[in-house]
């Protein structure tokens, strides 16, 4: 078995470690808010600390990054393991089930491995540098990969939500252009959170847009699309780390993901992109 088989492994144990935390709080669980008005919960606190516990037992000389706990370990560590122990919490707390847990692994700052576990679905999507990405359920386990759609009059494009975009956005600040792309997409739906890039992975669907990203929320998801053939790349056309790139969009081709990317682009002086 190779060196990040076995991070894989813990990636997985590390997932499963989460549920227990999270999955007896579901439906339950009461909401405070951070500084920044976000939402947490107890779960998030209990399985974020449980798998650094963990963490801190397997692998005591790997750095670790958390959307609870924040940065720990060595700065110079080449190896780093990113945690969203619940990722899409706004739904978590009114009873939708398809928050995920994300752990991503990066190796000197680059993605190396990633899960997305869904522990209400039972789903987990899951993928490592080299071998591939898969798909496992309570019942069985394969191989996936992206459906490498060109075109985006012929692409089932998704995002989470209208925040950053013309939508939304004030008079003073310049938004992706979303209401653009729901215009040329083939398909257009909202899928909340890491399971849109999940279902790209899976050839589902074949672009996911998140114009506000975290490293954590960002770094599980990067291995499994690009494990799976496809491309994943911040929105902004100046940020080259996507991890921290603030952003994402996900799709099953690179000519797609340059459409999407492209079309987004703010417009300083309001006028359309031409069609």
């Amino acid at each position: 078995m190779s060196a990040l088989s076995s991070d894989l492994n813990l990636a997985l144990d590390l997932a499963h470690i989460a549920e227990d935390e999270i999955l007896p709080r579901f439906r339950t669980v009461s909401v405070t808010h951070k500084p920044d008005g976000t939402e947490v919960t107890e779960a998030d606190r209990e399985a974020e600390r449980v798998m650094r516990e963990h963490l801190a037992d397997e692998r005591p000389d790997h750095a670790v990054l958390g959307e609870e706990f924040g940065a720990s370990g060595p700065d110079d560590a080449q190896y780093r393991w990113v945690l969203d122990p619940v990722d899409g919490t706004a739904g978590f707390t009114i009873g939708v089930p398809l928050f995920g847990t994300l752990v991503g692994l990066l190796e000197n700052g680059t993605p190396v491995a990633g899960v997305i576990h869904f522990p209400a679905l039972g789903e987990t999507v899951y993928a490592a540098r080299g071998e591939g990405c898969w798909f496992r359920t309570d019942e069985a386990e394969h191989a996936v990969s992206a459906d490498p759609v060109e075109s985006l009059d012929a692409a089932t494009v998704t995002t989470t939500a209208l925040h950053s975009s013309d939508v939304t956005a004030g008079a003073d600040q310049t938004p992706y252009r979303l209401t653009d792309l729901v215009r040329r997409a083939g398909k257009f739906r909202f899928v909340t959170d890491c399971i849109q890039h999940a279902l790209v992975a899976r050839g589902r669907t074949h672009a996911a847009v998140d114009t506000l990203m975290r490293p954590w929320d960002v770094a599980a998801l990067v291995p499994c699309v690009r494990e799976a053939g496809g491309v994943a790349q911040p929105l902004a056309p100046d940020a080259d780390d996507v991890v921290f790139g603030g952003s994402l969009v996900t799709a099953g081709s690179t000519s797609l993901l340059h459409e999407v990317r492209n079309l987004l682009q703010p417009s300083a002086d309001g006028a359309e992109h031409p069609h």
